[in-house]
């Protein structure tokens, strides 16, 4: 089966011979011929047949070995060396449930990695969406991870039908799947008459918003117009909104201040500390009368500490910085939306531009900005520098890959904020995969001056940022 797998994406001479033996072998093990069709999609085939859609979950996660089954393979394996033969060891095998696995691996490749040939349509864009899906679902990823699209978390999903653990596990390919998958999914984005599409309601609708695509519509809004133009918008708030959704959970749960104690409980009978009023008052305890007398009321502390606070985001909005340049401007303007934070945001390239009155917005601040171009962050230095008024109460976070064009004057200025006392975060990815190049004579400067690039998934930035909010 993986060798049918090679075949159809290398070498074309062997693929009638091999078509044949694969639906011999997909129908003696009980599957159905759709899975040998690169045509038909994982969506198609788990709707024909819904009892797949349990094997296809962690289909390429490995499954556990258990101490039983690692004593019963040690002693099949000894077993057939002391001269039981091999068919000893293939007993131990669950040959079917090997080759069963390997037809249900190899059609979540074949339909990923056989991309359509020539202009795509918007259906063929969204069916390759939706195998992709398949795909990270299969190596118990999150919807949009490995591409990059969308700040999901990864879980171990359920163990697939392998046969004790013997198959390679294909989970370790993650970290060289994401960017292949998101370089295609980028690549099907370009091939697309993306105008003539966005033109059409109908079509249109039928897009599934991804980073790539998001990329393409931010690049090219200025060419558009009319229906093509609203349709883009829409697309690009509906992927605001499922990005918003996730990262705004993860920083509610990250943003709770410390409680104050200098302010007096208020005396409302919902803060009553009624285990505390009871103990204090155990002297006050009547025998005779079995009874307790309060003469003393006991308030648990309600109050936070929520000193103000000020929060400039500088991020570079050039073309290798597409997908942090989105999801700091939705972090961002969740931020603002916090009591006693004041959100500062700023992009960008060869130029600067302040986007904070849009902060609240990022599907309106997304618009406003122009990606590509090269880098000059002394240009947008000079827009943070005199927004920091009292430096104990800011951090800057700044988002880069930081290859520069004035590298030693733009290291003075952020030294310069780092010793006034604000906190200063110099990010080098805040997107899903969290892959990305840092310059080096950057990283080693940051290194040294004690604040080391972070770089990663969101979540790290978000978890940096906990302890200024709190």
């Amino acid at each position: 089966m993986y060798w049918r797998l090679l075949a159809r994406l290398f070498d074309h001479e062997e693929q009638a011979a091999l078509e044949s033996a694969s639906l011999a072998v997909v129908e003696d093990i009980g599957l159905p011929a759709t899975l040998l069709d690169p045509q038909t999609s994982v969506d198609s085939v788990v709707q024909r047949h819904p009892g797949l859609a349990a094997e296809f979950d962690g289909l390429m996660v490995q499954e556990a070995e258990t101490d039983t089954e690692a004593e019963a393979e040690a002693e099949a394996e000894a077993e057939a060396g002391a001269g039981g033969g091999e068919g000893a060891a293939d007993d131990a095998r669950d040959r079917a449930a090997e080759v069963r696995r390997a037809a249900l691996v190899s059609k979540v490749l074949l339909n990923v990695f056989h991309s359509p040939p020539g202009t795509v349509t918007a259906g063929q864009l969204s069916r390759w969406q939706s195998d992709a899906g398949w795909l990270e679902r299969a190596l118990g990823c999150g919807p949009g991870e490995l591409r990059g699209g969308r700040a999901g978390g990864t879980g171990a999903g359920p163990a697939g039908t392998g046969g004790g653990g013997r198959t390679p596990d294909l989970g370790r390919l993650i970290p060289e799947i994401g960017p292949e998958l998101g370089s295609i999914e980028a690549g099907l984005v370009k091939r697309m008459r993306l105008r003539e599409v966005l033109a059409d309601p109908q079509l249109a609708g039928q897009l599934t918003p991804s980073m790539s695509l998001i990329e393409q519509l931010l690049r090219d809004k200025d060419n558009l117009s009319g229906v093509a133009l609203a349709n883009a918008k829409a697309l690009i708030r509906r992927f605001v909104d499922e990005v918003a959704e996730v990262l705004r959970t993860q920083v509610e749960k990250s943003t709770v201040g410390a409680l104050d104690r200098s302010v007096p409980p208020k005396r409302v009978f919902r803060n009553l500390d009624l285990d505390r009023t009871i103990w204090k008052n155990l002297t006050n305890w009547s025998p005779e009368e079995e009874r307790l007398y309060v003469d003393r009321l006991f308030y648990r502390h309600t109050a936070r500490k929520t000193t103000p606070q000020r929060l400039i985001v500088v991020v570079d909005q050039s073309g290798s910085m597409v997908d942090s340049m989105v999801n700091c401007t939705i972090l961002a303007s969740i931020f603002a939306g916090l009591p006693k934070v004041d959100v500062h945001l700023i992009a960008y390239d060869t130029q600067a531009l302040d986007l904070t009155p849009w902060v609240h917005d990022p599907f309106e601040t997304l618009l406003r900005t122009n990606l590509g171009g090269g880098t000059d962050g002394t240009v947008a230095m000079a827009l943070a520098q005199p927004k920091i008024a009292e430096p104990r109460n800011t951090v800057v976070v700044w988002i880069s890959d930081f290859y520069e064009w004035q590298t030693e004057p733009l290291f003075e200025s952020m030294a310069a904020i780092h010793r006034s006392g604000a906190k200063f975060i110099p990010v080098g990815s805040v997107t899903s995969s969290g892959r990305a190049s840092v310059n080096p004579w950057f990283r080693e400067r940051f290194k040294d001056q004690g604040t080391p690039v972070l770089s990663g998934h969101i979540r790290k930035l978000v978890h940096e940022l906990k302890t200024f909010l709190t």
